[in-house]
């Protein structure tokens, strides 16, 4: 998530008006909502199967290829060669976040699943970039190393939502409860 083309001054304002978002006031709702709605859905073995065969996949990637494949996503998301972003989200798995964005009627805004590497394994729409491994999200749930992490991040105005939101992430397990990803859920704090 990007900062608000709003600009700093506006958005800390919008977060000072919302009683949901002040001050990290958001952190226990939505921690309960990730809770009793977001954590059955990472034991789901067609999330962990998906997750599972990326991993294998892009085990060996490099940095500097992971790089480039998030920069191949940047430019596709900017206007140019769509077929990287097109096939993810024609995936089973961006299907069923599709499904599981649509049944929360609003409360989510978006969902997105990640690799071992922080890589894009799935999404209800399209995100920005590609590798999330250099972000909070990622960093503080699979990067941690712990198979219950939960993360929640600072509300803010969305520029690809428009809504005042908080990201929660979650790590993701395998069967045996090794950390294999993790999934981000955007959440309308309004709207909860």
């Amino acid at each position: 998530m990007r900062s608000s083309v709003l600009g700093p001054a506006l958005a800390a304002l919008l977060l000072a008006a919302s009683p949901a978002a002040a001050g990290g006031e958001h952190v226990p709702a939505v921690t309960d909502y990730a809770d009793a709605v977001i954590r059955p859905w990472i034991d789901d073995p067609a999330i962990v199967a998906a997750v599972k065969a990326q991993n294998e996949a892009t085990g060996r990637l490099t940095q500097e290829e992971i790089e480039a494949l998030d920069m191949q996503w940047r430019l596709g998301v900017a206007g140019g060669d769509r077929s990287m972003i097109d096939e993810a989200l024609s995936s089973e798995l961006s299907v069923l976040l599709r499904q599981r964005q649509a049944e929360a009627r609003g409360v989510i805004t978006e969902i997105f699943v990640t690799d071992a590497k922080g890589l894009n394994v799935g999404q209800s729409v399209v995100t920005s970039d590609y590798w999330q491994g250099d972000e909070a999200k990622w960093q503080m749930t699979y990067g941690t190393g712990d198979a219950d992490a939960v993360f929640v991040d600072n509300a803010r105005k969305d520029e690809s939502t428009g809504m005042l939101q908080a990201q929660v992430s979650m790590t993701i397990a395998d069967e045996k409860g090794e950390p294999i990803g993790a999934i981000t859920v955007g959440i309308d704090l309004d709207a909860l």
